[in-house]
């Protein structure tokens, strides 16, 4: 199968499983316990109907958006996801060079594998930085100093991860970091040699954000332990208010999804939240992120930039949140398996895809401007 052959989401995933590891692949492709809200996510678009508007003159369509402060070319956005070298080994510098191509945010995680300095150096377009709560507030504090050094206009705190997801794929192959596999992961590994060649010519493999806090070598602390004795389980509304002022810029929190934790990011002067599940990988039976949001566009959507990501797979998918009242959209999964599947290459074509899907599905439905698509535009089936 060659990149070329890749039209959709799931030509993507099919590529990156060939070419991946079974460990690895289901990593990126698995969730918490029965996987429920995982496939969820994406189900939930299929309730919800559009309905065109024609003879709209449609010839030019601009489908740029502005979120947080930040003009982004398309409203969608590769959402900071950790690890990306360990899927291909380019990793997040070809997530930031094919988003600067496209004029779209990314952003660096915390268990990112290059450094956030980097970044920056590869893309000056919007950029976030995603972080963690730690127990050790100087490393917090010492993040968001790093952040602001490095030229990053806008800060995301995820809050739904103070402790890791029961990944049942995970323990079945005995995936971590360091690996630690057990014999069925190792045979996966010995089946797949292209991605181990990779792994081995290439630069070591690093957690830049936490170099001083997490070893690789299987000393001190693995990514496993990492969530279970480095992050926060008494995280509260106060610490992170602390954090906002301190930042005093654009702040956003993401993993919120209920009514009331969207009146607290307002009350506490947050500029925007993201309305997230982790794509299905913490708390299974949750609601999906599409399904919350209008009732928490309409409590706080003219106070506060409410985003969303998770399931999103198509660009009618895309409308349907931007109808909602969305300022933007993440994409995780969408362009983890096409870097998997081709690095740089795979990730311009997820996000030039996606583009043309949205501009073609915004002339179909009559609209010249994201500010045109309106819940109008929409029916829910019951």
């Amino acid at each position: 199968m060659r990149l070329t052959d890749c039209y959709n989401f799931h030509d993507f995933r099919r590529m990156a499983k060939r070419r991946l590891p079974g460990p690895i692949f289901d990593y990126i492709d698995g969730a918490a316990d029965d996987e429920v809200t995982y496939r969820r996510n994406t189900a939930a678009f299929e309730n919800c109907d559009l309905v065109p508007d024609v003879l709209r003159g449609v010839a030019e369509v601009d489908m740029s958006v502005t979120v947080m402060g930040q003009k982004l070319a398309m409203p969608v956005y590769c959402s900071p996801t950790a690890l990306q070298r360990l899927f291909h080994h380019q990793g997040e510098r070809a997530v930031a060079a094919a988003a600067a191509k496209h004029g779209t945010m990314f952003g660096v995680s915390s268990l990112g594998t290059i450094s956030l300095e980097e970044a920056r150096q590869i893309s000056d377009g919007p950029q976030i930085y995603q972080f963690y709560f730690h127990k050790d507030r100087g490393l917090n504090h010492e993040m968001m100093a790093r952040a602001k050094n490095a030229g990053v206009q806008a800060m995301m705190l995820t809050v739904d991860s103070i402790t890791g997801g029961n990944r049942e794929r995970d323990k079945r192959t005995g995936f971590a970091i360091p690996f630690k596999l057990n014999l069925a992961g190792m045979t996966q590994f010995a089946i797949k040699p292209s991605w181990a060649i990779d792994w081995l010519t290439h630069e070591r493999f690093r957690l830049p954000q936490l170099e001083n806090h997490v070893k690789m070598d299987g000393g001190s602390l693995s990514i496993s332990r990492y969530f279970t004795e480095m992050l926060d389980p008494s995280m509260s509304w106060d610490d992170v208010a602390e954090m906002v002022r301190a930042w005093g810029g654009q702040f956003c929190l993401k993993g919120i999804m209920s009514v009331e934790d969207a009146k607290r990011a307002v009350e506490i002067g947050c500029t925007g939240i993201v309305l997230s599940n982790h794509g299905g990988r913490q708390l299974d039976g949750s609601r999906s992120a599409f399904d919350q949001l209008a009732e928490i566009v309409d409590a706080v959507g003219d106070r506060i930039d409410v985003m969303m990501d998770g399931g999103v797979q198509r660009g009618t998918h895309v409308l349907k949140a931007l109808s909602l009242g969305a300022k933007a959209v993440g994409l995780g999964r969408y362009y983890l398996f096409p870097l998997a599947a081709a690095g740089q290459p795979g990730v311009e074509r997820a996000l030039q895809t996606i583009r043309t899907e949205i501009e073609r599905d915004m002339k179909l439905m009559g609209c010249t401007s994201v500010s045109q698509l309106t819940r109008r535009n929409l029916r829910f089936r019951s």
